[in-house]
């Protein structure tokens, strides 16, 4: 059922107008479209290379995916290289987990059967990092066919893990404009919604998940009412409410609207700790270290009590945009040497827990060691408040730095001494070491390397979205805010980005000397120029009716 998507796409990349106007040209002469920003050969050599790395690392060589990238991914250059690199190391390991089946295209998570899995060696965790990142490739029928898979009969094993599946699906449609695809999808949104409700929901609202099930076993905080189901749930809400109200479903709209009402109270009035001042996982009262869920559901519930630990997962509501703007002081804890700082990513527990990283012999663990599953949720929380809240603890600078460790994480040191670009599970925040890799190799595990190219997290998402600045939207506004820090890169373009129909061009030249474009920011449409500014920072423009025309309107830069 392996491997490549055949995909046959016409015509060549869109690119910029090499143009340096403040507004859209107006005449036809000017309108004439000019030669692509990026030439996609100039990255081949990234391809060639990590296929000679795949060999060097698991004795096997790779595939040749070239034919694929040139026919559907977006194109990055920046002077960190390193980003650059790993930008496409991610693509390269994207793609070899795209499954054909009878039932259409679906992503998997791992290279190995793993026996948890289903339909087409399927794992339900990580489905909304797999349909972010499958959102920016050009031929959408990927991205929508995983999603249509997920709400189907044949996803027999979508509630083994808690994942906001509705908020996913809707995702895609917020990057390609196709809503018919999602609300076409609503009744099995709502099916879904509702066995979570007849199965984890407690009589005091909120929904109970044991850790193992929320992809995060050997947790500190173990089972309870945790912020990921919770969460989950708001956002799969809301995402319901919306597409209700695009359909003219006025009462299911509603009604979606108050349970995300309700479950966004519930999580700040009884997850919120005012005592550590962040979101925690909520037990019942238990003299040992197993908290276990309640026998009955009805009023008269045992008391409950915070787990008294922060974890990553606290900043999981930011995800959904469900704080209160005075709960951003939360966020002092990323960078604090006694909360989640890490060399190679945030630990995901808090250090100062006297549990942190304790003994276990489990070989998933998720008790301080670095998941890129996490990493990739706080980088989208954090982006999201950057966006959308004024705060004092937090920075533009903080999310780059977070990004950039984020990076480094994506190594391995091959016996040799060659150290080569990696995707894999586990990580110690501080050394860099594939933790679960190694554990699974000193046992001599039949799935030793099952860890190869884990398809658990994402990357190309959080660096469109965030780094970059480009906010997915349901209208033909394009809001564009790069939480890139002015002067930390000198250039970055982003060249044959589909959204809505049409074909984006980011380019920031910070002297105007490497793209020979004019300094400053550009934001294009199917290759005409739609808005600029003369420095990094944030850019709006209309998208046009139809393709290949000029951008409706385009507002001044927004400071």
């Amino acid at each position: 059922m392996k491997r490549f998507l055949s995909i046959v796409v016409c015509g060549c990349l869109m690119g910029a107008a090499a143009l340096q106007a403040q507004a859209p040209p107006k005449t036809a002469a000017h309108a004439a479209k000019a030669a692509p920003v990026l030439a996609p050969e100039d990255f081949h050599h990234y391809f060639t290379t990590f296929i000679h790395q795949e060999e060097e690392a698991t004795g096997k060589p790779g595939a040749d995916s070239w034919q694929w990238m040139a026919a559907n991914i977006p194109w990055f250059e920046s002077s960190n290289k390193e980003f650059e690199e790993i930008y496409y190391f991610r693509w390269y390991s994207f793609q070899k987990h795209i499954v054909h089946t009878d039932a259409g295209d679906v992503i998997d998570e791992f290279l190995f059967k793993v026996k948890w899995a289903g339909y087409g060696n399927t794992v339900a965790v990580a489905v909304p990092h797999q349909l972010r990142e499958a959102r920016w490739t050009r031929d959408k029928t990927l991205a929508e066919s995983d999603a249509r898979f997920w709400l189907s009969p044949l996803a027999t094993h979508n509630h083994d893990f808690s994942l906001a599946l509705s908020d996913a699906a809707r995702s895609v449609t917020l990057a390609n404009g196709d809503t018919q695809f999602a609300v076409d999808l609503l009744p099995r949104m709502v099916d879904y919604y509702k066995t979570w409700e007849k199965a984890n929901q407690d009589s005091n609202g909120l929904f109970w998940s044991i850790d193992t099930r929320d992809g995060m076993e050997v947790s500190i905080s173990g089972d309870g009412y945790r912020p990921t189901l919770n969460s989950y749930m708001y956002g799969d809400a809301k995402a319901i409410e919306r597409l209700a109200a695009i359909k003219g479903d006025t009462a299911l709209s509603q009604e979606y609207a108050q349970k995300a009402d309700e479950q966004k109270a519930r999580i700040e009035s009884l997850m919120w700790n005012p005592s550590d001042n962040f979101y925690e996982v909520l037990s019942p009262l238990a003299d040992s270290g197993i908290r276990q869920r309640p026998k009955f559901k009805d009023k008269h519930l045992p008391p409950m009590t915070f787990a008294d630990v922060r974890e990553a997962i606290g900043f999981i509501p930011w995800y959904f945009d469900i704080p209160a703007p005075e709960h951003a002081v939360a966020w002092k804890q990323l960078y604090d040497p006694q909360g989640f700082a890490g060399a190679f990513g945030p630990s995901t527990a808090e250090r100062r827990s006297p549990r942190f990283l304790y003994a276990n012999a489990d070989q998933c663990q998720w008790n301080g060691y670095m998941w890129g599953f996490t990493t990739t949720q706080t980088l989208v929380g954090l982006a999201n408040l950057l966006n959308d809240q004024k705060q004092d603890y937090v920075s533009n600078q903080d999310y780059l730095n977070l990004f950039s460790a984020y990076v480094r994480s994506h190594r391995l040191r091959l016996p040799n001494g060659d150290t080569i670009p990696w995707l894999d599970e586990s990580m110690d925040p501080n050394t860099g070491e594939w933790v679960t890799r190694r554990l699974l190799k000193e046992r001599n595990s039949p799935l030793a390397g099952r860890g190869a190219y884990y398809d658990h997290s994402g990357f190309i998402d959080p660096l469109i979205t965030g780094l970059i600045g480009l906010r997915p939207r349901d209208d033909n506004r394009i809001i564009l805010n790069p939480l890139l820090p002015p002067g930390a890169w000198d250039y970055f373009a982003l060249d044959g980005l589909p959204y809505h129909g049409h074909i984006l061009t980011i380019v920031y030249d910070k002297a105007g000397q490497h793209y020979h474009r004019g300094a400053g920011l550009r934001l294009l449409i199917d290759g005409r120029l739609a808005a600029s500014r003369p420095e990094l920072g944030p850019l709006q423009a209309d998208l046009p009716a139809t393709p290949g025309h000029r951008a409706l309107a385009t507002t001044k830069a927004q400071r």
